[in-house]
C-alpha cells in the first residue's frame, strides 16, 4: 500500500453491515475510499448485533478504532448540551477514548486527509492542517425543525431547539472545512441559503444503489402467500419518518385500498419495529422484523411504497425497490430529489388520495405496473452506480492535497 494516501474517516455508526440508509452511503463511502488509500476508521458501535461485523471492517482499513455506545446512556448524556448551550447530538456521540486516538493520529502527522460522515462527527477533526471533507448527507437542523412542526411541546421545543443549535454548528463545521457535500443538490441549495457565508464550498454527493445485488432473479422464491395481493414497505422501522410513514399509509389508506382489494395486505418489512409499529399488526398488515434478505419482499411485492412525510434526500428504500423492477408509489419530495421521470419511472404521491389512487391504479393495471418496474431499473443502472456517484468525492480530494492522487 506504499505511496497510497491516508485518509481518516469519521462515521456515527459502524458502516457495516449496510442494512439502514445511513450505513448504506458510509459503507459505500469506505469501501471507495479503500480501493484507493489507507483507510484509518474512527466510528461507533450502537446496535449489539454490529459488533460481530467489527472484524469485517479490518479487511478494508489501514487502523480501526470503534467506540461502543449505549443508546439509552447516550440519550441521558446528550442532556448536557442543554446547559452547554450546543446541539444534543454532539454530547450523544461524544467518546473520550475516539477523541484520544483521533488527536494521537492528529498529533503524528500521518494523515493527509480527513473525511466526516454526517456532523456529529465534526467535532473530532478539529486541529488537523490536512484538509477536512465532510458529508452532511442532510440538512440535519431542517429535519429537527420539521419534526418539532409534528410534535407537542416539550418535544417541539426541544426538536426546534435542536434544529436552531445544530444549524449554527453545521455552519462552523462547513466554514472550517476544505468542501462539503449533501446527497442532493436540493439539499446543498437549501445549506447555501441558510448559510451564504459557505456557498462556494458546498456540493452535492448522490447515492447510488448496488444494481447488481440489487437484481431480480427467476429462482428467487416468494415469501407471500399464493392468494394475497402484497404492498411492501422496507426501512429501519426504529426510524421516526418511518414510523410515521407505515402509520399514515394504514389508518389513512388502507382502509380504502382493501375495500376495493380484499386480498392486499401491507407487509411492513424492516428490524427493530416499535411497539407503535408492532400494534398496526392483524388481518391487512403483517409486520416482519429483521428478515434475512429484503430482495424476496420488493421482488414479489405487487407495489412498493413510500409515504415519507417527514425524510430528507434521497430515499434508498426507494433506489433498492427501482433497481429489482418493482413499480413504487413515493412520496413526492422523495422523488423529485431523485434524477427520474415521475410516471415512467416511478410514481409520485402527495396526499392520502393521490396514494391510493396510484397503488389502485397499479393493481388494476399488471402491464403498466411492469412497464414502470423495467424502466425504474434501467434508469438506476443508468444513473445510480456507486463509482460514479462517488467520483466526485476524488476531485475534491485531488484539490484538497495533490497527495491524495498519488495512485
Amino acid at each position: 500500500m506504499t505511496g497510497l494516501a491516508r485518509i481518516l474517516y469519521l462515521v456515527h455508526r459502524l458502516p457495516f453491515p449496510p442494512n439502514k440508509g445511513d450505513k448504506v452511503r458510509s459503507y459505500h463511502l469506505l469501501r471507495h475510499l479503500a480501493e484507493k488509500h489507507e483507510v484509518y476508521l474512527g466510528t461507533f458501535v450502537d446496535d449489539p448485533e454490529d459488533e460481530a461485523h467489527v472484524a469485517t471492517l479490518r479487511q478494508w482499513c489501514k487502523q480501526l478504532h470503534v467506540a461502543r455506545l449505549y443508546p439509552r446512556r447516550a440519550r441521558i448524556a446528550s442532556l448536557t448540551g442543554l446547559w452547554r448551550d450546543e446541539p444534543l447530538t454532539l454530547a450523544y456521540y461524544r467518546d473520550a477514548g475516539l477523541d484520544l486516538w483521533v488527536r494521537r493520529l492528529r498529533d503524528s502527522g500521518s494523515i493527509d486527509a480527513v473525511v466526516v460522515f454526517s456532523s456529529s462527527m465534526a467535532q473530532y477533526a478539529h486541529g488537523f492542517t490536512a484538509p477536512v471533507l465532510v458529508d452532511f448527507v442532510d440538512v440535519d437542523s431542517a429535519k429537527w425543525t420539521e419534526y418539532a412542526g409534528a410534535h407537542r411541546w416539550p418535544m417541539s421545543w426541544l426538536y426546534r431547539r435542536e434544529g436552531r443549535q445544530l444549524l449554527a454548528y453545521e455552519r462552523l463545521v462547513a466554514a472550517r472545512s476544505e468542501q462539503s457535500f449533501f446527497v442532493t443538490e436540493k439539499e446543498a441549495l437549501l445549506f447555501r441559503t441558510l448559510a451564504p457565508e459557505c456557498a462556494q464550498r458546498v456540493n452535492w454527493l448522490g447515492n447510488g444503489v448496488d444494481a447488481d445485488y440489487f437484481s431480480p432473479d427467476a429462482a428467487r422464491p416468494s415469501p407471500f402467500a399464493r392468494d394475497e395481493v402484497p404492498v411492501v414497505f422496507t426501512g429501519a422501522m426504529d426510524y421516526w419518518p418511518n414510523v410515521d410513514a407505515v402509520t399514515w399509509f394504514v389508518q389513512a389508506m388502507l382502509p380504502a385500498l382493501c375495500r376495493r382489494n380484499p386480498a392486499l395486505r401491507l407487509y411492513i418489512v424492516g428490524r427493530n419495529p416499535p411497539p407503535a409499529v408492532k400494534a398496526l399488526a392483524g388481518e391487512q398488515v403483517l409486520v416482519t422484523g429483521t428478515v434475512p434478505d429484503v430482495r424476496p419482499y420488493l421482488q414479489h411485492a405487487a407495489v412498493v411504497v413510500a409515504p415519507l412525510r417527514l425524510a430528507r434526500g434521497v430515499q434508498n428504500k426507494v433506489l433498492e425497490a427501482m433497481a429489482m423492477a418493482r413499480p413504487v408509489v413515493a412520496a413526492r419530495p422523495c422523488v423529485e430529489a431523485l434524477d427520474v421521470q415521475a410516471g415512467k419511472d416511478v410514481i409520485a404521491a402527495f396526499s392520502a388520495e393521490e396514494y391510493v389512487r396510484s397503488v389502485e391504479m397499479l393493481l388494476d393495471d399488471p402491464s403498466r405496473a411492469e412497464a414502470i418496474g423495467r424502466a425504474a431499473r434501467e434508469r438506476v443502472l443508468a444513473v445510480y452506480g456507486w463509482s460514479a456517484q462517488l467520483a466526485a468525492l476524488d476531485r475534491w480530494l485531488c484539490a484538497a492535497d495533490a497527495r491524495t492522487c498519488a495512485a
